[in-house]
């Protein structure tokens, strides 16, 4: 009985604890981005430049998806 009491403590307090932290990452996040229409005096990127930089990333990433093809196609192409 001490160990059914001791996981269902244990995980009421993981439970708890995941939502409490979930809640602080999305503070941090909402306190660090700019919105549009309201600069944050605690932003550290303006929006226009982290937009930026985001779609930069997802450029690399996906030419680098790209280029692996490639090279997955032509190892394909001399094996067979």
């Amino acid at each position: 009985m001490k160990w059914i009491l001791a996981v269902l403590a244990a995980g009421f307090v993981g439970q708890f604890g995941r939502v409490l932290a979930m809640r602080l990452i999305e503070r941090r996040r909402r306190t660090t981005r700019v919105s549009p229409t309201t600069q944050s005096p605690t932003a550290s990127v303006p929006l226009e430049v982290s937009l930026k930089q985001e779609q930069a990333r997802a450029d690399a990433k996906i030419e680098k998806k790209r280029s692996k093809a490639a090279v997955k196609r032509a190892k394909k192409g001399d094996d067979a």
